[in-house]
């Protein structure tokens, strides 16, 4: 099959041939439709991610039909249209035994723990408990954001967040989570404030369901965040992932507010301190969020199949396999707007 690979972090990524993958006992693979390219894949070939053993094929967010399975699957079949989401559990340890599989204890990310989507098969471990049946009246690419960036922000926006109709949001960041949270946000019936430093992104945010918008460069951003929302957000959400961009959102947030950390922090900023001053003096909340389990999924597909959310909006440019060298060697500058995916192998 043909994959994009690189053998070194930060090194030449090429498409190329390379073996095909064989299902596990417990898996399936799947010939590959659509895949998203999120900046989790940027990140792993810089070498900021531990999973990725080298030489390593990247992409996580997929849809596509399944092609073989394994000897011990029993749900699904060759044929079916599924998507995944990117962190696979094992449905056995406690974690996915409490319904959380987005933390399982002994994950499989395509992608990073094994190859990923960025080409025309790939094997998925763990299938019985994971694999998600596409109804066909939802396209591969719409499919294939869900399982990352769409999926990340529902859970943020919705479970995480505990987000009601009528409080306000603030999104740091209107890239694929973020834009992701607006959508969610604005179909569940809640006020949205977008922040970021691209104007292209803003509008993008506002026609997908932000009712104001800020630039995210202003000494003055907590206090214009509260004059537009009227005392501050009741849920903010980091969806960059950075001390700034987080201390921003913790300063933004009214009393008794909460912080949804979902953007990943990188190298020494892993670290860094947030303002504890205001936990304690605005009885604040702070919780990260990290994907979503499979058997959640369905509230997303309902959501779909009633109109109220549409992610083929967020889908910025559609490229073959033979450009994600490119594309994901321009994610070190923060290029284009809303998702790019890959539907051409």
């Amino acid at each position: 099959m043909r994959a994009a690979i690189y053998e070194s972090f930060k090194g030449p990524i090429a498409v190329r041939e390379v073996p095909d993958p064989v299902p596990r006992e417990d898996g399936v693979v799947i010939r590959v439709k659509a895949s998203g390219l999120c900046r989790s894949d940027w990140a792993g070939w810089m070498g900021h991610d531990p999973d990725v053993r080298l030489p390593h094929v990247p992409g996580h967010e997929l849809a596509g039909v399944i092609e073989e399975v394994g000897s011990k699957v029993r749900k699904f079949h060759p044929g079916e249209r599924v998507t995944v989401p990117f962190s696979v559990g094992c449905g056995e340890c406690g974690p996915c035994s409490e319904g959380h599989s987005n933390i399982c204890d002994n994950y499989f990310q395509p992608g990073f723990t094994a190859w990923g989507s960025f080409a025309e098969y790939v094997a998925i471990r763990y299938a019985d408990f994971n694999m998600v049946s596409l109804p066909d009246a939802i396209d591969y690419a719409s499919a294939a954001i869900l399982g990352c960036r769409f999926a990340t922000a529902w859970r943020a926006v919705v479970v995480q967040g505990n987000l009601k109709p009528g409080q306000w949001l603030a999104v740091h960041g209107c890239g694929g989570v973020g834009l992701s949270a607006i959508m969610i946000a604005k179909a569940l019936g809640a006020r949205v404030l977008a922040i970021d430093l691209e104007p292209a992104k803003l509008r993008l945010a506002v026609s997908v369901g932000a009712e104001k918008f800020l630039t995210g460069n202003r000494e003055d951003l907590s206090q214009a965040v509260s004059l537009l929302t009227g005392g501050g957000a009741h849920v903010s959400i980091d969806a960059v992932g950075g001390a700034e961009s987080c201390r921003n959102s913790i300063n933004s947030l009214r009393k008794r507010g909460r912080h949804v950390q979902v953007g990943l922090f990188n190298g020494d900023e892993a670290r860094d301190s947030v303002p504890l001053d205001l936990l304690v003096s605005r009885e604040l909340e702070i919780v990260g969020s990290h994907g979503m389990p499979a058997n959640t999924y369905g509230e997303i597909l309902r959501l779909l199949a009633a109109r109220k959310i549409d992610p083929s909006r967020l889908i910025g440019d559609r490229i073959p396999l033979t450009e994600v060298p490119n594309a994901l060697r321009d994610m070190s500058e923060f290029k284009g707007v809303g998702m790019t995916v890959v539907d051409r192998f």
